[in-house]
């Protein structure tokens, strides 16, 4: 898991927020919970002084004590209802205290009197643990301290029960939150990786790819549009660019033709001295060298425009390397090469025939140039379970390791001034490049100077 995605990110936010939220509902409950019992506490607590008050404003004047006790006790019955209960007569001090409560929770005997001066209203206090609300009235018979109350530790043991429930529930709900919050921003993400997706694949080889187009109508929609709108504006930029150099290379093939063959015609002149005879010399070679450059640039071309994905069929690469380095093998003995294609085994690839064996051509045509006499010039198939390849081994001069990345690159030779000794323009790699490009093949290169290097070409695996 990258923790620096925007993906992760999203999600740790999506769960702090979470987690705050559950902390602030938690705590809502808690303080609502006791709040709620506490009113209902004291409202129980009310409505039985409002009981003792109808006993002692309903008792005659000369009603002794026992009987009020009787009253509240029959009516109230406090030991089994677990409260606590003391009334007392501002003339004559205690009238009636209950006894201990069923569920033991309290002791009437340490519970302190109410301090004077008595409360003319209710009011409700803590008293240890009980919550005790404090009532004077005044009856016919006298004045009388109403006290009643009831024991906390039910509420408490609710709260407590509440609080246990939320130290489990909350950790769980918080994980489900960053798990659900992960796998909803991944998927709110996910039009985004078929974007990426999709211009991972785009290539020259195909201006005419575009964007998906999410439709939801908001700005990764809009962004689509404006990408794909930008896209198109390229792909009318990089064909103009191809017509331009097709048109060019097309057109300055016949001048260099004819320019060609006049030179030749004058060159066969017998009565041409030979100073004369040089120099024209010397301008036909940059001739061929130009029309050699003009026909790269015009493969070049061709091979943007999807030239090489016309006509497809399978070929068996064992077969034509072998073929083509026949060909070259008298090319390979003028320059005291040694040819070896012992080891090719059978690997089938579907492409084009001809680009292929263009490639083949042009690393073979690089290895023979390169390679100093007596050297060897090697061709190899491979195949594993992931592809299948051609490599072209040399033991010629190598590679600087600098300039490996750009070999590639158009118009870039490691040696400029040998390169253009042997008429070479830089090209010849480039379009290698492009025909593997449009066979989905990978080319690699492992080169070492002064020991040699190792062209690969990795075709995927046929279905």
């Amino acid at each position: 898991m990258n923790h620096r995605s925007l993906a992760f990110r999203l999600a740790v936010w999506y769960a702090l927020l979470l987690s705050a939220t559950f902390a602030l509902v938690g705590a809502g409950m808690f303080y609502g919970l006791e709040q709620y019992l506490r009113s209902g506490l004291a409202d129980s607590l009310r409505r039985r002084s409002t009981q003792i008050e109808q006993i002692l404003s309903e008792a005659p004047v000369d009603a002794s004590d026992s009987t009020i006790v009787d009253s509240i006790e029959t009516r109230l019955a406090p030991e089994f209802n677990n409260r606590f209960v003391r009334l007392t007569r501002e003339s004559s001090g205690l009238v009636y205290r209950s006894g201990v409560p069923a569920d033991r929770s309290f002791d009437p005997a340490a519970i302190p009197p109410s301090p004077p001066p008595w409360p003319a209203r209710g009011i409700a206090r803590r008293v240890g643990g009980l919550m005790e609300s404090t009532k004077a009235i005044d009856t016919p018979s006298g004045r009388y301290l109403i006290e009643l109350g009831a024991s906390l530790a039910p509420i408490e043991a609710v709260q407590a029960h509440l609080v246990r429930l939320l130290g489990m529930l909350l950790p769980v709900l918080v994980a489900c939150a960053a798990g659900g919050g992960y796998l909803l921003v991944g998927w709110a993400l996910r039009p985004v990786d078929r974007i990426s997706q999709s211009a991972e694949l785009m290539s020259l080889q195909d201006v005419d790819a575009r964007l998906p187009v999410v439709p939801s109508g908001d700005a990764l929609a809009r962004l689509s549009i404006s990408l794909n709108n930008m896209l198109g504006r390229l792909r009318e930029s990089v064909q103009t660019s191809r017509r331009f150099l097709a048109d060019a290379s097309h057109e300055l093939r016949t001048p260099l033709t004819v320019i060609k063959g006049e030179l030749q015609e004058v060159v066969r002149t017998e009565t041409m001295s030979r100073e004369l005879h040089d120099r024209i010399g010397s301008v036909l070679e940059e001739v061929a060298r130009l029309e050699h450059l003009v026909s790269g640039l015009l493969v070049l071309s061709r091979l943007d425009v999807g030239d090489a994905q016309r006509e497809w069929v399978d070929v068996d690469l064992a077969e034509l390397s072998a073929g083509t380095a026949e060909q070259m093998r008298l090319m390979a003995e003028d320059r005291g090469i040694r040819l070896e294609t012992a080891a090719l085994r059978p690997v089938v690839v579907h492409g084009d025939r001809a680009r292929l064996k263009q490639v083949i051509v042009n690393l073979l045509d690089n290895a023979i140039r390169f390679t100093p006499r007596g050297g060897t010039v090697t061709l190899d198939t491979v195949v594993n379970d992931t592809y299948q390849a051609l490599e072209i081994r040399d033991t010629g001069i190598g590679i600087p390791a600098a300039a490996v990345p750009r070999i590639f690159d158009r118009f870039y030779r490691v040696d400029e001034a040998r390169s253009r000794a042997d008429g070479g323009a830089g090209l010849g790699l480039s379009i290698v490049r492009s025909i593997c490009g449009a066979h989905r093949a990978e080319i690699e290169v492992d080169s070492e100077v002064g020991r040699g290097s190792c062209f690969r070409l990795k075709f995927p695996l046929q279905a």
